[in-house]
Formats: C-alpha cells, structure tokens, sequence
C-alpha cells in the first residue's frame, strides 16, 4: 500500500486527509498512519497538518522497492519488480528470476552491484546511492537471430527517456552505449538463453552514470554523468520510469516487424558518429570507413576508401571515433 499511497499524495501534489486515503485504500486511519510513518521512516518528507491532512514534498531522491512502483505506470515492462540494496549482478538475478518462471518484462534493480561488468567481460564500477542499475527480462516470440537488435532498442529508449526527463542531447554509440558530449553516460548488456529456433528468455542489462563521481584513471577521459552534464541533481526513479515507459512502446513498434524499420529515422538521428569516419575493431583485420547508419536488422553500414559499404556486425567487434570515444 505504500506505493500507492506514493502515487496518490504525488498526483495530488497538495495536502490529503487521512480520512480520503482511508477510503480510497479501504483500509483504517492506523494502516495509514502506520504507511506513512513508514515512508518517513524510508526518507520522505511527508508533512502532517491537523484538519488538512498529508502533504509530501517531492524533493528528495528517495529509491527503493516502494519509490520505484509508485512511479512506474507502464502495462507490462517493469511491473513486476525486484529492488535489492545490494547484489551481484542485476543480469545475473534476472536470468535467475527468468530461470523461475519469472514474467515477461520483469524488472531487477539494485543500489549497488558487486560484481558488475559490461560487453566483453569488462568491469563496470557500480557504487551505492550514484547511478541506475538495471535489468529486464524478456520472452519475445521472435527467432533467436533477431535477438542483438533488442540492444539497439534499449539504447535508443534510455536516450530518448534522458531527453525527455532532462532537455540533454543524447546520442547512441553503436551498438551497445549512450553518450553525451562524446562521453559515455550509458552501457548496455544484453545476453539470452536460447535453443534452435525458440529462445526461453533475453535479458537487457543497463547502467547509468547519474551522479557525479570519480571515476577511475583509465575511464575518466571516456566518461560523463547526468548530473555533471545537466547541471543539477537527476532523480533516478524519474529516469528509470522514463526509460520503462519508452522501451515499452519502442520494444512494440519493434515486435511488430520483428526488425528496426519501425525505429529507423528517430535512432538515425541519434546516432553518433553518422556520416564520420569511424575505426572498426574487427578480429579478423581492423579498418577505417565513413559511417553510413545501420540497416534495418540493426548492421551498422560502413563506407571504405574504396566505396565499398561493409555491413558490420556487432558479436566481437568494437567502432571507436578516430579523435575521439565517437
């Protein structure tokens, strides 16, 4: 109930007698009390005034389980939630929680990881109270194949909902972050448990710089936060509904080709690097090309010297900026 009540002196945005929240919750003046001293006790600041009744003061960055459902309203992503104050890996929770028979769009959140890491096996800093760590799982009825491009809809909806929530220009370093000022604020880690032709789940992991900190010598030039970039202070559990309620129609419009084409023009104009040179990371032998914007199974198209355009595809390969991270 503390949730809801969240949401309702939220909404309201002014002083709610404890007689309405009792018969709206259908519940007794002490279940409301015993709710709000609760919430107190979490971090709000819920002011009490006799003969007006309840009042909270949406000013502070409270985050926890009851915090994060009182501000999500999507239909299905992120409904089913599980907030942990510390943990491994929200990847690794979610394909446990996915392994359970865990809902599809089922949302694992932490304060803090222990173990994070990004593409590649590399680590990922995750401290407590500084940034958003999430992850949703998925059982989309799509081919195994088609399941990378789930990444590029992730990527494209945290940009989008951090436009939306703070006025920041934000674009997509293909395929797997989300930069601004052509620093990475954004990393992306999709990973799936799949057989011949039918995948059991995919999980889509994200963490966001948000707050401002030190960051360690070898990231420093590479990375940036919200805060430091917009200038103030950037509520968490804004942005994380922001990015729910956005991957939510995105992953739809997806679904519905079971490819890009839906998503083409509004990620092409956020992609970063378009139209620039790029160096490509590839294994097999690097090179350099112009960057042509992807294809609507998510390839990102490269123009060599030659004129040759090269489908690129994301598996082992990096891109990186030639005079810079993009």
């Amino acid at each position: 109930m503390k949730s809801e009540i969240l949401s309702w002196l939220r909404a309201r945005g002014d002083y709610v007698s404890g007689q309405e929240l009792c018969e709206h919750f259908g519940v007794s003046r002490t279940a409301v009390w015993k709710a709000i001293g609760q919430l107190k006790a979490e971090g709000y600041r819920i002011e009490a005034v006799q003969n007006r009744g309840y009042r909270l003061w949406d000013d502070q960055d409270v985050f926890g389980q009851d915090e994060l459902e009182s501000r999500i309203k999507t239909r299905w992503a992120g409904r089913n939630l599980r907030y942990y104050d510390t943990i491994g890996t929200t990847n690794a929770q979610a394909k446990a929680e996915a392994e359970a028979g865990a809902p599809h769009g089922t949302l694992v959140v932490a304060d803090m990881q222990t173990a994070g890491r990004g593409r590649r096996g590399r680590s990922w800093e995750s401290p407590a109270g500084t940034n958003l760590y999430f992850t949703i799982s998925l059982k989309p009825q799509i081919a195994p194949e088609k399941a990378p491009m789930l990444t590029l809809v992730m990527a494209h909806s945290v940009a989008r909902a951090i436009g939306e929530r703070t006025g920041l220009e934000c674009g997509i370093k293909w395929p797997n972050d989300v930069v601004a000022s052509g620093k990475k604020v954004c990393g992306i880690l999709t990973e799936m448990s799949a057989e011949r032709g039918y995948i059991h789940y995919v999980v889509i992991g994200v963490g966001i710089n948000v707050r401002r900190q030190q960051f360690s010598e070898e990231v420093d030039s590479k990375a940036t936060c919200l805060d430091q970039e917009c200038g103030r202070t950037v509520s968490r559990s804004e942005l994380l509904a922001a990015v729910m309620e956005a991957f939510e129609e995105d992953y739809e419009t997806f679904i519905k080709t079971e490819d890009l084409s839906g998503l083409m023009e509004s990620y092409q104009a956020r992609l970063a690097g378009l139209g620039r040179e790029v160096l490509v990371l590839d294994p097999k032998g690097e090179f350099r090309g112009i960057s042509k914007g992807i294809t609507p199974t998510g390839e990102l198209l490269v123009e060599t010297g030659s004129g040759e355009v090269v489908e690129v595809y994301a598996g082992e390969v990096s891109v990186r900026g030639i005079y810079g991270y993009i």
